[in-house]
């Protein structure tokens, strides 16, 4: 195989909160990559729950990485982050430090059910109306999701510029991609102003290399506190999305 057929695929769509994480890794770390959009939910041609998507992916969810020279596939953002880290020796984001790599791990752990919910409870009602996602399940995701960031500033956030220590680690990545997205200049459904100290990580992350390559999907997507978008203004901005992907990609290569 050449140089080319060898390049990782990334299965996903750039609106995913956690393709961006691994997205983010991989332009932040300069490995080479194909993107290959995959809907989720879809069974059509492209979708996450087609067969020929599940026999890499059985659980049928995005992101979803390829490495064409082995065949091996892998699922779920965080298993990717750790699995890229760990094989590429990417020490500064996911140290060999014992206790600093659970910490890490700690962190992605308790992501699922808590930061996570930023999604469930604000960003999908808006973006996934397919889901009818009940207003007491909002309720609820909303409740866990300030919980989550009250944990962050009194305790995560306290003493480190990060979230594990004072340098970015794959916590902050997965984090930021969810916690980040509901900010006034993306979707604008979330008032920090209690939270000081998770303002002032917002505030570092977002000069961290490549985040504006990441975020240009939510950037063209803009407000949508006030009115949900149109499905045609999600594929759009999906669209833009790749297409600054493939050009910051072309860089690269």
């Amino acid at each position: 195989m050449s140089a080319a057929e060898n390049t990782l695929i990334l299965y996903g769509v750039p609106f995913s909160q956690p393709v961006r994480a691994v997205m983010w890794l991989l332009l932040l770390k300069r490995l080479p990559f194909k993107m290959v959009l995959t809907n989720p939910g879809s069974s059509g041609d492209n979708g996450s729950r087609n067969p020929s998507f599940l026999s890499k992916n059985p659980a049928g969810t995005i992101p979803c990485i390829e490495e064409p020279d082995t065949g091996f596939t892998l699922g779920e953002a965080h298993a990717i982050l750790t699995y890229l880290s760990a094989k590429h020796g990417w020490t500064d984001v996911y140290p060999q430090d014992i206790r600093v790599r659970a910490r890490i791990d700690g962190y992605l752990h308790y992501h699922h059910r808590n930061v996570r919910d930023a999604s469930l409870g604000l960003v999908a009602p808006k973006i996934r109306k397919d889901l009818d996602i009940p207003e007491l399940v909002q309720k609820s995701a909303l409740r866990t999701l300030t919980g989550a960031l009250k944990t962050l500033e009194t305790g995560w956030l306290v003493e480190h510029e990060f979230l594990v220590g004072d340098s970015v680690t794959l916590a902050d990545l997965a984090a930021y991609v969810e916690i980040g997205q509901l900010q006034p200049q993306f979707t604008n459904l979330f008032d920090f102003n209690s939270y000081p100290n998770v303002q002032r990580w917002l505030e570092r992350m977002s000069t961290v290399d490549s985040h504006d390559d990441v975020h240009v999907v939510l950037s063209k997507l803009g407000d949508i506190s006030v009115e949900a978008p149109s499905m045609e203004s999600i594929v759009n901005a999906n669209k833009s999305a790749l297409s600054a992907l493939k050009s910051r990609l072309a860089e690269l290569n």
